[in-house]
C-alpha cells in the first residue's frame, strides 16, 4: 500500500509570530532574493489547500499571484462555485473528509497554503503532518497569528533548520501524534499528559 501524502503547513512568519498584518498584509515579506530555491520548493507540491480569505486575496492579486499547474481546494462556508477548472470549492462541513481523501490519493505533497484559522482546524482534526515556518527578521506588533487556537498543546519533532541570507530561518517540524508508530515514549508521555 502506498504511503499517504503529507499535508504541509508552509508559511512565512514575523519574528513576533504573525503570518500577516492586521488587514492580511504580507508586504513585509521581502520580494527580492532571500536565497530560497522556490522552484525546488514548489516541485514538492501539486495541490494547494486554502481558506476563503487567502483564496480571495490571491485572486485579487491577478494572474501573477497564481501558481500554475497547482490544483486548488478552497474551504469556505460562503463560496459556492468557481469558474476556474483548477479550483474546487469545498463546504466547511466536508473539509476534513476531503483532506483525508486527498491524502490517500496518489500525487505530490499537499501545501496548506493558508490561513491561520484553516491551519488551526486541520491541526485539531489531526490532518496536518508537517509545519514549515520561514521566520523573517521583522516585528509586526499585531496581525494574524501563526495559530489562532485556544490553548491546546500540539507537540512537534524538529526535522531541519536552514539559515539563509538576510536573517531568514526556515525550520521544519513533524506533528507528533500519540498513536503514530515510532513515536518516542517521551513524546508520547508529553502528548498525553
Amino acid at each position: 500500500m502506498d504511503a499517504e501524502r503529507d499535508v504541509i503547513y508552509s508559511v512565512a512568519m514575523s519574528l513576533d509570530g504573525f503570518i500577516a498584518g492586521p488587514g492580511g498584509e504580507y508586504d513585509w515579506i521581502p520580494s527580492d532574493d532571500v536565497g530560497v530555491d522556490f522552484d525546488e520548493f514548489l516541485a514538492r507540491f501539486d495541490t494547494l489547500l486554502m481558506g476563503r480569505k487567502t483564496y480571495e486575496l490571491t485572486v485579487s492579486q491577478g494572474p501573477e499571484a497564481q501558481i500554475p499547474g497547482m490544483k486548488r481546494y478552497v474551504f469556505s462556508s460562503t463560496l459556492e462555485d468557481s469558474e476556474d477548472p483548477e479550483v474546487t470549492i469545498v463546504p466547511w462541513a466536508n473539509a476534513i473528509e476531503t483532506v483525508r481523501r486527498l491524502k490517500a490519493e496518489p500525487g505530490k505533497q499537499l501545501w496548506l497554503f493558508g490561513g491561520g484559522q484553516l491551519f488551526a482546524g486541520f491541526l485539531e482534526a489531526g490532518v496536518v503532518d508537517q509545519v514549515e515556518v520561514a521566520v523573517f527578521p521583522v516585528l509586526l506588533g499585531e496581525g494574524v497569528p501563526l495559530l489562532s487556537l485556544a490553548y491546546s498543546p500540539h507537540w512537534l519533532e524538529h526535522e531541519e533548520t536552514r539559515e539563509y541570507p538576510k536573517g531568514l530561518r526556515l525550520s521544519r517540524y513533524r506533528v507528533i501524534r500519540p498513536d503514530d508508530p515510532g513515536t518516542t515514549s517521551s513524546s508520547s508521555e508529553a502528548t498525553t499528559s
